[in-house]
């Protein structure tokens, strides 16, 4: 990969663009869809297994960085009447999913999911066990963010007891003065504590979060951090960049843009990262995504089973996505629903005993088209033009005439290479995303400053 690190390509084709954990993205949602849409979409998917999402948005303190839908409070007396609301949620959709319904994959994000009290905690899985038949242990994903500030010992076994078996964890970065300009402290030897505990009892798996381009952070002490992140030999790492958009997001305010490493900077502690990642054995998935090459998700990058979802990568990402909670996404088939995000409008719906869906979108035989294209050039950094004239009776090179015309420009700079397939090059695979942005067509009428740079 180490063709990446042109500035001249990244300034051509690293502007802003969508991260696709949907096609359309999230930003294309509307109001002008229901309760309605959502029954009838969840009658065309009967007996279908599902991935279950559950957003808990209470976190004790701010981190400025954070652009996650949340509620800062140290009241942890709210946490039972939400949860509370989750389970009269779960109940909603039970009536439309039936008994019994196949649960092969369970995520608890937030916010921080440990603000939960232990008794809350147990709660909340025994309302899922009620409406969902749980695969077991060895076949079934249940994972749980987990902030190590709010970790115990006891938390941990009783994660693992309620049925969890993977764990996430926010580190982001290590060095003092970046976590104290970011607002989130935490010690290498706390978080080093949770992760042997963590081992001891039985997670089979340690997901690991960074941020590269945080205040104050230089090219010396995120090394360290990586070296730190490796001593866990975690099975997989996330390595995001930092989008600050403090019009945006109110807490991005708290940052000073002078203490930003300039754009050369977090360049050059990108690709150390990377090369220190790929040296220790990690496979890049594409994106931001690293992992170890006997994880689940780096088979599935090698096997072509990869998927996406709005976590990220996926080796269950096919699976329909039921999001419970405020702000909670779901994906049915070729319909997306968004629970209302202001919390009290998500507690007022469920107590009229209606679903608290708030908008969403209905996709086209267009978008669907789209969206196969896309999410094969971002799991699979290619898409097979013939197998897809095949699938769907059209001829590619006249359906995508202008998209491919767009693509030439890439072609000649080595991003990509178009034929019987289009295929992401090592050079072009950290700028897929602007690859992918070709083929949105939303994204032309779309203000590209709500979104992220691709690098």
């Amino acid at each position: 990969m180490n063709d990446l690190y042109d500035e001249g390509l990244i300034a051509r084709y690293g502007e802003s663009a969508p991260r696709y954990t949907s096609y359309p993205p999230a930003t294309e949602f509307h109001g002008q869809f229901g309760v309605t849409e959502v029954a009838r979409a969840l009658a065309e998917r009967p007996d279908a297994p599902w991935s279950v999402y559950v957003h808990i948005p209470f976190c004790e303190s701010v981190c400025y960085y954070c652009a996650c839908h949340k509620t800062v409070t140290k009241h942890h007396e709210r946490a039972q009447p939400y949860v509370q609301r989750l389970a009269r949620e779960l109940a909603l959709w039970s009536a439309h999913l039936g008994a019994g319904a196949r649960l092969e994959q369970l995520h608890w994000g937030g916010g921080t999911p440990t603000f939960l009290s232990h008794d809350e905690m147990r709660t909340l899985m025994c309302a899922l066990a009620e409406r969902f038949a749980f695969a077991d242990d060895a076949h079934g994903e249940y994972s749980v963010e987990v902030d190590p500030r709010h970790a115990s010992d006891e938390t941990l076994k009783v994660l693992r007891a309620i049925g969890f078996n993977r764990l996430s964890i926010g580190v982001q970065d290590f060095d003092p003065e970046v976590q104290r300009a970011i607002h989130r402290e935490q010690s290498f030897a706390l978080v080093n504590h949770v992760v042997g505990e963590a081992r001891a009892l039985g997670f089979r798996s340690l997901s690991v979060d960074l941020i590269y381009g945080l205040p104050r952070q230089t090219r010396g002490s995120f090394a360290r951090t990586i070296t730190r992140v490796l001593s866990f030999e975690p099975e997989r790492i996330s390595l995001f960049h930092y989008a600050h958009l403090p019009e945006r997001f109110k807490s991005q305010r708290r940052i000073a843009a002078e203490d930003l490493p300039a754009s050369a900077v977090k360049l050059d502690i990108l690709k150390d990262a990377i090369d220190r990642l790929l040296a220790a054995g990690y496979v890049y998935i594409g994106l931001d995504h690293f992992a170890k090459s006997a994880d689940e998700l780096a088979i599935a990058r090698r096997d072509g089973t990869l998927a996406r979802n709005f976590q990220g990568y996926s080796t269950r990402g096919a699976l329909d996505v039921l999001g419970v909670g405020a702000s909670a996404v779901s994906r049915i088939g070729g319909v997306y629903s968004q629970n209302a995000w202001d919390l009290r409008e998500y507690e007022a719906l469920l107590d009229r005993e209606t679903l608290p869906v708030r908008r969403g979108f209905e996709l086209s035989t267009d978008d669907l088209l789209r969206r196969e294209v896309i999410n094969s050039l971002l799991c699979h950094m290619e898409c097979d033009v013939r197998a897809f004239e095949a699938r769907h009776r059209l001829r590619f090179a006249t359906y995508f005439a202008s998209e491919l015309a767009r693509l030439e420009p890439m072609r000649r700079d080595g991003l990509v290479e178009v034929g019987d397939r289009i295929v992401v090059t090592d050079q072009g695979q950290m700028l897929v995303r602007a690859v992918c942005a070709v083929f949105d067509r939303y994204l032309v009428a779309r203000d590209r400053r709500r979104f992220s740079r691709v690098i």
